[in-house]
């Protein structure tokens, strides 16, 4: 068969976002297989991928602006129109009630990043620091411990699985959820080698479980207390690496103390696994030549969220497994993806802003979804009026669907800027259409790697459909009709047309223009798209806030970029690194670091990991009187599991799926015995929320009283009835960690019953 053309591009599924080849013809994807030219992927591709015409091509695409109507239905209405009343709205609320009235939730997304420099503009043209997103309703509890341990929010961790001897997977499948490089591929290497061990903790015999040499199928909800029995072992034994903690940590004789009152024997009891196999797990890992921990939403989501996170990353400090080949590392950054906000420093002399209702303070930046509701329907005068949704589907994906939906129609702005009809869009006032992420230039900038980090420029394949347009335009737009930025930069425009190939003097033109505008401070990004934007070639405007990204990068970890192949000089090695950049149609290496490289990205004074955390350590501390809770709820589902067919929310026609296409809900035989349920029933899901029905599927890799349910399902395609199980009208908003807020996905009481044919 011939093809009108075959293109490079890089899957936008999860974090790995591995290089693509794509055939296309009449507008769809004919044929996808992995891109060999990809340096990192290499060719690798799993099958969600090869389906990805299933998002580019279906019923829910949205084509135009749209204005709702009283009756609730939708209109038509220009681009013209729908921005200067936005603009006009957004103006008012800002005037008569502050910035505090407003919030932006959601903005990028899985290689979907670029537009996020463009959409926080309207925070500032609002004079709001109101963000939620999706890091916020996973990772913040994580990005805390590593601000308290590495001295910076920003100071991210990840895990050199590719040369471990022994990996220690806690909470996470990656045979499902990816995550590593080449996750399948890697996992059987590992499996394979003698001299190579993999340990899996998870509450189920999942895919990477079955392939583990050693799997501790925990109780649901006691990580804590299994891994800090762990820490305690290695204690105990003597098996902690003195010299590394002598040398590079403060704070171990504090921590220590807190260890070895530890009642090991106890807490492997109520981790329900037999204490031989969790000493070996302790020995293996600490004796081992090299050794890292993979973690991931199975401990973000549980009891005891940021404690999790503090004692999985003490698991590869105390052992001196930092900092090194096999071990766990820090990373650089080109895209800023969090900040660093520490409640206890008052920013620019200035305390943290804290959430009208719940009083909460952002981390990394960013302010939990789980809290959003509330501070829309909260009683004051200072509650939230208008919100911003951007690539995101909240009234779905976020905890208590129903809270959500009952806050959203509250508003009285909602606009939501989307590739399709979402639910949450189906509640807006507007709904401003988006190009697809194969309709616009755009970046994968999660693969945030060491030693050696990388970065994909993505160019478009496909033409934009009907009137929608790519987020920078839009939020660019958007500025300009409320006055925050003029329309036109004349000077600026000229000086980029006149010194295209040398940027430099573009730049030094526009510091004197901000010199003599600072309000135009916030919007530089807009500001470039609209004057270094068109010079770029190939139509990559979008790109221009690049630049001084690559530039930052490049004078940062200058000796980095070169072992990657980039020269120049102190000024222009940023400037050859964003040409590698726009020319690299499968990607660049932006950087080859050396594992001492580590100690130049902690941020503490004193260079030191910091290990006594006295919050943490108090929650240490109340594991020991922590008393099980009594509930009506039998069982404990575990909400969001990763399976073959499913993915985020940007599959909306469940054709995609060639398995699984109900989302079925596991359950253990012995359960299914009690309930007098077959493969295949239906049933009635309840829990403190809401309920739900859902259809069994008799599996023995969970364990008893324990169920789970797929992510990704529960959306109206078409206008349809949801498809599948709408796993948040079960989830709470208030069952989540105390301290980040972060839900408890992972552990939902719920009671299960049988339905009748009728009922069904």
């Amino acid at each position: 068969m011939a093809y009108m053309k075959t293109e490079q591009t890089a899957c936008i599924l999860c974090s790995r976002n591995c290089g693509l080849r794509v055939d296309i013809d009449t507008g769809r994807f004919a044929r996808i297989r992995g891109n060999e030219e990809h340096p990192i992927s290499k060719g690798y591709v799993c099958q969600k991928a090869a389906r990805l015409d299933h998002y580019q091509n279906h019923d829910d695409r949205l084509q135009h602006p749209l204005k709702r109507q009283p009756d609730g239905s939708f209109t038509r209405v220009p681009w013209d129109e729908a921005l200067t009343d936005i603009a006009a709205r957004l103006l008012s609320i800002r005037e008569r009630h502050g910035g505090d009235a407003f919030a932006f939730v959601g903005g990028g997304g899985q290689g979907n990043h670029l537009g996020g420099a463009y959409s926080r503009q309207v925070l500032a043209a609002m004079k709001s620091r109101y963000v939620y997103n999706s890091l916020g309703q996973e990772k913040t509890g994580d990005f805390w411990v590593n601000g308290r341990l590495f001295g910076s929010q920003t100071c991210h961790t990840t895990e050199d699985v590719e040369h471990a001897d022994y990996v220690l997977f806690i909470g996470c499948n990656p045979f499902q959820s990816h995550g590593i490089p080449n996750a399948r591929d890697t996992l059987r290497d590992i499996k394979k080698n003698p001299h190579r061990t993999m340990v899996v903790i998870d509450p189920r015999r999942t895919e990477t479980a079955k392939m583990a040499h050693i799997h501790l199928q925990l109780r649901p909800g006691t990580d804590a207390v299994l891994i800090s029995a762990m820490l305690a072992i290695i204690l105990r034994n003597g098996l902690h690496d003195r010299a590394f903690l002598s040398e590079r940590c403060t704070g171990f004789e504090t921590l220590e103390k807190e260890l070895l009152t530890i009642p090991i024997e106890e807490y492997v009891r109520r981790a329900d696994i037999p204490l031989a196999d969790v000493e070996r797990v302790a020995r293996g890992f600490a004796t081992s030549h090299s050794a890292c921990v993979r973690i991931d939403l199975g401990i973000q989501h549980t009891l005891h969220t940021t404690l999790n996170g503090y004692l999985e990353k003490l698991l590869y400090l105390l052992t001196g497994n930092f900092g090194r080949k096999g071990g766990n590392n820090l990373h650089s950054f080109l895209l800023p993806l969090l900040g660093h906000t520490d409640e206890r420093q008052p920013r620019k002399g200035k305390p943290l802003k804290r959430t009208a209702h719940h009083r909460m303070h952002p981390i990394g930046g960013i302010y939990p979804p789980n809290i959003l509701p509330d501070e829309v329907l909260h009683p004051g005068e200072d509650r939230l009026r208008a919100v911003f949704v951007d690539s995101s589907n909240p009234v779905v994906t976020y905890a208590d669907s129903q809270a959500y939906e009952r806050a959203f129609k509250s508003l009285d702005l909602l606009v939501v800027v989307d590739v399709a009809m979402t639910e949450t869009a189906r509640l807006a006032h507007y709904v401003l259409p988006a190009a697809s992420q194969f309709e616009k230039w755009e970046a994968s900038g999660f693969n945030l790697e060491f030693p050696e980090n990388f970065f994909h420029l993505r160019h478009p394949l496909l033409e934009p459909r009907g009137d929608s347009l790519p987020e920078p335009e839009i939020y660019t737009r958007l500025l300009e009709k409320m006055g925050i930025i003029p329309t036109r930069f004349p000077l600026l425009s000229r000086f980029a047309r006149v010194h295209r190939r040398t940027p430099l003097a573009y730049l030094g033109a526009l510091a004197v223009a901000l010199a003599g505008h600072r309000a135009w401070m916030p919007f530089v990004a807009s500001i470039m798209y609209r004057t270094l934007g068109p010079t770029l070639p190939a139509g990559a405007a979008v790109a221009s806030c690049i630049l001084p990204l690559a530039m930052a990068y490049a004078e940062q970890h200058r000796a980095a970029v070169r072992r990657a192949g980039h020269s120049g000089n102190r000024w222009t090695l940023g400037v050859e690194l964003f040409r590698a950049i726009l020319d690299g149609r499968s990607g660049v290496v932006l950087s080859r670091h050396e594992f001492a490289d580590t100690w130049s990205l902690i941020k503490t004074k004193d260079r030191r990991v910091h290990l006594a955390i006295p919050e943490m350590l108090e929650e240490l501390r109340a594991l020991k009187t922590e008393a099980p809770s009594g509930t009506e709820y039998p069982f404990v589902l575990m909400a969001g599991e990763r399976r073959t067919y499913n993915a985020n929310q940007i599959y909306r026609d469940p054709a995609w799926r060639k398995v699984d296409k109900e989302g079925v809900m596991r359950m253990h035989p012995d359960d299914a015995a009690l309930l007098d349920m077959a493969n295949g029933a239906h049933a009635s899901c309840r829990s403190v929320r809401g309920e739900i029905q859902v259809i069994i599927q008799i599996d023995d890799t969970v364990r008893p009283g324990v169920v789970t349910l797929p992510h990704g399902y529960g959306m109206r395609f078409r206008d349809s009835a949801p498809l599948g199980p709408q796993i948040n009208v079960l989830t709470s908003s208030g069952h989540c960690d105390p301290f980040s807020k972060t839900p408890f996905h992972k552990y939902v009481p719920v009671h299960i019953r049988k339905l009748d044919e009728a009922s069904a």
